[in-house]
């Protein structure tokens, strides 16, 4: 039986480039590299992870599916295991953005002749994408779901420094989601939104009045930022 992955991994598994070599760091179960194999996406991956747990795991999923001879698990702090020319594609999903830029900024000898990062960090996003356009990366696609109650951002980029300035909204947001009037994002704006102005509506002024004045301009911030990502998805 053929693996079945969730929206979000399915969607993470869709940036891979057809015939790329695949290393996925923190693979968890190894269920992505799994299912590049079995649709024929990839000719081999290499299912790391830093924990002795999870590496099992993946093991034992890959011996399952009789994928021994195509995808290699291996232990390993981010992609420092990586040796130079093993991956052209490499694909960090499921964990947090300040995790995400360290893997990053500690593995770029390592990464430097992979031809592609899919990332899907959990938080602190916008961060994430600050740091690749401010490393010598350029993002070339942008998804996002929605499931289990959660909005699930990602991105594919590719090295080559892009010059061009680009407003805030599209490093909070997303400028791929924001130009694609991307249906997800749109419903997530408008539940962002939703909850800063109910937020700004209970920061009535008391005794921390500066504390507070603080607040309600980083909240107008929020708005406008907002706004802005709105009115460009509206054609305004």
């Amino acid at each position: 039986m053929k693996t079945t992955l969730s929206k979000r991994l399915l969607a993470v598994a869709g940036f891979v480039t057809p015939g790329s070599r695949v290393a996925d760091i923190g693979t968890d179960h190894a269920f992505v590299p799994i299912y590049l194999m079995e649709h024929k996406i990839v000719p081999s991956a290499l299912a790391m992870d830093i924990g002795k747990g999870p590496l099992l795991a993946a093991e034992e999923h890959i011996k399952e599916h009789g994928l021994e001879k195509y995808i290699t698990a291996r232990q390993s702090d981010g992609v420092l295991a990586l040796q130079d020319g093993e991956a052209d594609s490499v694909i960090i999903a499921g964990m947090g953005g300040a995790l995400v830029i360290k893997i990053l900024s500690e593995g770029r000898e390592r990464l430097r002749n992979v031809k592609e990062l899919i990332l899907q960090p959990q938080s602190e996003v916008e961060k994430v994408r600050h740091f690749l356009y401010e490393s010598g990366y350029h993002i070339t696609a942008e998804e996002m779901v929605f499931e289990d109650g959660k909005y699930y951002p990602m991105m594919h980029a590719v090295p080559g420094r892009d010059d061009t300035v680009y407003p805030e909204s599209y490093f909070k947001y997303g400028g791929w989601l924001i130009r694609e009037k991307n249906e997800v994002l749109l419903r997530y704006l408008e539940k962002e939104e939703r909850e800063v102005r109910e937020i700004q509506k209970k920061l009535l002024p008391g005794q921390e009045k500066e504390r507070i004045r603080a607040r309600l301009d980083e909240i107008k911030e929020r708005l406008a930022v907002i706004e802005q990502a709105k009115m460009e998805m509206h054609g305004s």
